[in-house]
């Protein structure tokens, strides 16, 4: 057996999770993690090569073969290729709700009950997030696969826990909706599909090492350790086994998450496509090959989901060398703004393009992140215009549609009851083509403001999410410093695709010179003005000191001599950085379980230099022992 080091006493103190099943599977799949190393220092020489040479990300060569594979890519885009049957538990998904199994620094008790809350919401599929909403500070990612465990399993304490949860939740819909959405919880926990969302590629576990002493990676420490304790008690009940993955960049990435998926099923005597999978499109370069991915995963893949957040981040990556290229404020980027307008619309053709026996996929549309909690008029705007946009998608051909809270699901889902078609599969759109026109489009810029209230959004709610991710809530309710107080704005959910893209956004404006469209008097800047680097000085010091000055409710006191001062030293570093660096999410994560700011600047000017000497990021935790 291929040794691996599992650091601390974690074997003995989550044996539960590291079972013998457990550790065997992961020795078996461990010299996948040289292929994974090996495709990401790819994408990152792809990254720098576009940056020297100013090039644009282009489609494949219809001709060529995808790499790693045996597929020719006009086959791939033709749909000449074997793609799944949709399981019947993944027919109707009209409503998936969002977000982790577990809570930070909380006892057992208290922690499952967020599996309570998501399996008793009504939604039709729950993805438990152990990825960009899951605090990974100590155990956390552990804590997430624990209480999984227990919750699929049936365990006692899971259903004892489950039924208090679900008089909570009918006590909230009796008052907000007039009537009890759980009417047989022990029915309601059976309903409800699971799913997990592990780690990309680009991500390291934080408690295991391969037999090179190399941090494993996360994506195959996440996968082992879900299906091999649940798929017999998945199976036993009928539900499929269903992963999301996310930040897949290219078909050969999706290639190697197919090859460890395999490898997997293999170890475990399953049939090759037994597990299932759903493909976030977070980046622009799977926009340019989503058929391609498609058909290198084949007989595992469901679905497209369509996330607004990291697809924004993407497109801003892959072009920090074009000066041009400049996003506007952050409301404005809806899912109708020029490249996600496109983005959408090629995500739609895809899932439509029959394969070789005529089977469809899905696509689930993306994220809404309003939560019903605020003055009347707030909660009454917010919720009309969250069905606005679940009606749009519906029309536009969507299956259905992520929420980021339970108390959502029963305000949005009526948009798909409605319409009562449990999906939209070979609805008929144009096949997609691979023009220079196409290529322009996922790229296209419109008008929109921009202006110094955005740039006050973008910095508050991104140093308020560095804090909250230090304080293991990766997934936190959250809004600008001028609205603490006011509630008819509401909190929205950021997760850590929220916090990228902002800090992306004034990136560009810092480095590109972004022209205000709006006059600011109180900064004394007419329309026209340029976005500076000293501009953004003067509003961290204002929109921090707001935060420090702000009540517990919104920014813990304790936080404000620890996590939040560190926090602002990443986002500076992060803004200042001449060259854009490539995940705000990694100098976040060296910093994971650190509360000294002395010690935080000693790790973040360790990782700037590291990426300026050797191209290379660290993703390793620089805590393991």
């Amino acid at each position: 057996m291929i040794h691996l080091t599992i650091r601390d006493n974690l074997p003995a103190t989550y044996a539960d999770i590291y079972t013998p099943e457990v550790l065997a599977a992961l020795a078996v799949l461990a010299p996948v993690n040289k292929r994974i190393k090996a495709v990401m220092a790819a994408r990152m020489q792809r990254r720098a090569t576009r940056q020297q040479t100013k090039t644009r990300i282009a489609f494949l060569d219809a001709n060529s073969t995808i790499p790693g594979t045996s597929i020719r890519v006009q086959d791939a885009r033709d749909g000449n290729f074997v793609g799944a049957v949709i399981p019947s538990d993944l027919q109707r998904q009209w409503i998936q709700g969002t977000g982790p199994a577990a809570k930070p620094n909380a006892p057992l008790e208290n922690s499952i009950r967020n599996v309570a809350y998501a399996l008793l919401s009504g939604a039709d599929g729950w993805m438990f997030d152990g990825e960009d909403a899951l605090g990974q500070i100590t155990t956390m990612s552990l804590d997430n696969q624990r209480n999984l465990k227990l919750a699929i399993h049936k365990d006692r304490l899971f259903l004892t826990v489950a039924e208090q949860v679900a008089q909570e939740m009918n006590r909230w819909s009796t008052s907000f909706l007039g009537r009890e959405i759980v009417t047989n919880w022990e029915k309601q926990v059976e309903v409800t599909t699971k799913i997990f969302r592990a780690r990309g590629l680009h991500l390291d576990d934080r408690h295991i090492r391969d037999a090179d002493g190399v941090a494993m990676a996360a994506s195959i420490v996440d996968v082992t350790l879900y299906v091999v304790n649940n798929y017999q008690a998945l199976q036993a009940a009928g539900s499929s086994v269903v992963l999301y993955l996310p930040k897949i960049q290219t078909a050969e990435e999706a290639g190697v998450w197919n090859e460890l998926l395999s490898a997997l099923e293999q170890h475990l005597s399953l049939e090759i496509g037994t597990i299932k999978v759903y493909v976030l499109v977070e980046q622009l370069e799977a926009t340019h090959q989503l058929m391609e991915i498609r058909a290198v995963l084949g007989r595992r893949f469901v679905g497209y989901n369509t996330g607004r957040w990291d697809y924004i981040n993407s497109v801003s990556d892959a072009l920090a060398w074009d000066m041009d290229f400049i996003n506007p404020n952050i409301e404005a980027i809806t899912m109708t703004y020029g490249y996600m307008r496109n983005y959408e619309d090629r995500v739609r053709r895809a899932v439509n393009t029959p394969d070789r026996n005529g089977n469809f996929a899905l696509w689930q549309g993306g994220m809404e992140p309003n939560i019903p909690v605020g003055s009347e008029a707030g909660v009454s705007a917010s919720m009309q215009k969250a069905v606005a946009g679940a009606e749009r998608e519906q029309q536009a051909g969507a299956s259905g549609k992520w929420v980021a809270h339970w108390k959502m699901v029963h305000i949005v889902r009526p948009v798909w009851e409605k319409a009562g078609e449990a999906n939209q599969m070979g609805r008929a759109f144009p096949r997609l083509t691979y023009t220079p026109v196409d290529a322009d489009g996922l790229i296209l810029i419109e008008p929109a403001p921009t202006d110094i209230r955005g740039a006050r959004n973008l910095l508050s709610v991104a140093l308020q999410y560095g804090n909250a991710f230090g304080q293991g809530m990766q997934a936190a309710a959250l809004k600008a410093a001028d609205f603490f107080g006011n509630d008819d704005i509401l909190y929205l959910m950021e997760d850590m695709a929220t916090g990228e893209i902002r800090l992306s956004i004034l990136w560009e404006w810092v480095h590109k010179g972004a022209v205000l469209t709006e006059a600011d008097p109180d900064m004394g800047l007419n329309a026209g003005a340029v976005f500076s680097e000293e501009l953004y000085r003067k509003l961290l010091i204002q929109e921090y000191d707001k935060l420090l000055n702000a009540a517990s409710k919104d920014v813990y006191d304790s936080s404000k001599t620890t996590t939040l001062p560190i926090s602002r030293a990443i986002t500076d570093t992060y803004i200042q950085s001449e060259t854009k660096l490539p995940w705000f999410i990694d100098l976040l994560n060296i910093n994971l379980n650190n509360l000294d700011l002395s010690e935080a600047q000693t790790r973040i000017d360790l990782y700037i230099d590291t990426l300026t000497s050797e191209s290379k990021r660290i993703t390793e935790n620089l805590d393991f022992v």
